[in-house]
């Protein structure tokens, strides 16, 4: 029988909670399984699913094996937390795209927190992308479910939009198709996109300018050039407000099934 390991040091950060002498285990346990993930989404990343070990993933996390088995029994069920976070991870930002939202707002907002995952998980969007690569084997089933009724949902808001008459035609389906490659290269190859632009990193000033101008082609290509400025201000009142840039929560390691509405991976 399995015991429970030791707390994996340094994983409960416990940002904005009160100091506790001892978390409790659920605390503790979403803690570990975070912890883990995001060292595999770094091993996955980098030897793929058939080239990464659980030793190497355990050495990357800086924990005994044994606690990686403790919370995930195999390499597919850990690879599949990778997956379904980061998938879960990105459908939940589309909970802004409402009929009763501005548009410019809506879709700037998206765009901006596509482009904030992409620079803070690059890896997991990298394991994300080998996995389209090789067809899918382990997230058919999610892509031709829940991800497809969640874009039907979506793209039945934008053409509402459409209908209305405040935003220009566009094919709905394939403008989420757009979003995402033209925010995910930014991780997935982003050594070409440092070479091409003759820099070590895309930090601070260089990714605000990319995540400028994909804002701006999207909302120039829906018809909505005109409120290109004010959405930009929008979406940075809050953040501004708030004392910082916002930025994505932790991965949720096992997250539930996606739906609309879910936002247990967002930071409040």
């Amino acid at each position: 029988m399995a015991t429970a390991p030791a707390p994996i040091a340094g994983a409960a950060s416990g940002r904005g909670a009160a100091p506790q002498a001892v978390p409790p285990a659920g605390r503790i346990r979403l803690a570990n399984e975070a912890a883990i993930v995001r060292a595999a989404e770094t091993v996955f990343a980098r030897d793929g699913f058939r080239g990464a070990s659980m030793a190497e993933i355990a050495a990357q996390a800086g924990v005994a094996k044994a606690n990686i088995h403790y919370y995930f029994r195999t390499k597919q069920q850990l690879y599949r937390a990778v997956l379904e976070g980061m998938l879960h991870d990105w459908l939940a930002e589309t909970d802004g795209i409402r009929a009763d939202a501005d548009p410019a707002q809506a879709l700037g907002a998206y765009v901006r927190a596509k482009m904030a995952l992409a620079q803070i998980r690059p890896e997991a969007s990298r394991v994300f992308a080998g996995e389209m690569l090789r067809g899918a084997p382990e997230m058919r089933d999610m892509l031709r479910g829940e991800l497809r009724e969640l874009v039907a949902r979506k793209s039945a808001v934008i053409a509402g939009w459409i209908a209305q008459g405040r935003m220009a035609p566009v094919d709905p389906p394939h403008l989420f198709f757009t979003i995402w490659a033209a925010t995910q290269t930014y991780a997935d190859f982003a050594p070409q996109v440092r070479a091409v632009l003759g820099a070590r990193s895309l930090r601070g000033a260089a990714w605000q300018r990319a995540t400028d101008h994909v804002v701006s082609l999207v909302l120039r290509g829906c018809g909505l050039g005109d409120r290109v400025e004010a959405a930009s201000a929008a979406a940075a009142a809050p953040r501004r407000a708030a004392g910082g840039w916002r930025t994505p929560a932790a991965p949720h390691p096992s997250p539930p099934r996606l739906r609309e509405g879910n936002k247990t991976s967002r930071q409040g």
